[in-house]
């Protein structure tokens, strides 16, 4: 079982991840934990210190943490996106496509499980913040 699944290359952040509002009024603070619910627009004008922005997940139901990554990659932050909490497996594939590159889940995922599931589907039928080209534009140019 793995704890923490990390899609990058460079180091993982090395200091725990401090409230959103902890982290505006803490200039040294250099990662950041986003709560279902907090408006991740109030961190855009600080993304130039953020080296991790953890997104919390209460429940598997909860989709909010989809919105928080999208707007964070659309913005142009090209750091760490963490899903943490209550992440399922069946879902990191759709996590990836929206943005996140690393999870650290409340169950830890099973290696052969996480590689089918990021597997299963070899083509995508619409842009997202990844670099996928959807099939249709394979098919047609």
């Amino acid at each position: 079982m793995v704890d923490v699944v990390r899609f990058r290359d460079d180091a993982p952040a090395s200091e725990p991840a401090v409230s959103l509002d902890s982290f505006s009024e803490q200039s040294n603070a250099r990662s950041v934990m986003i709560e279902a619910g907090e408006n991740v627009e109030d961190l855009l004008p600080l993304l130039d210190r953020v080296d991790l922005v953890e997104v919390d997940f209460p429940r598997f139901r909860d989709g909010r943490g989809f919105s928080t990554a999208r707007i964070l990659r659309e913005a142009g932050y090209k750091g760490e996106i963490r899903a943490t909490g209550d992440v399922l497996i069946d879902l990191v594939w759709f996590m990836r496509r929206c943005g996140f590159d690393s999870f650290a889940p409340n169950v830890p995922f099973d290696p052969a499980d996480l590689e089918g599931v990021l597997n299963r589907y070899p083509h995508v039928y619409q842009h997202a913040t990844d670099d996928a080209v959807p099939i249709w534009k394979l098919r047609h140019g």
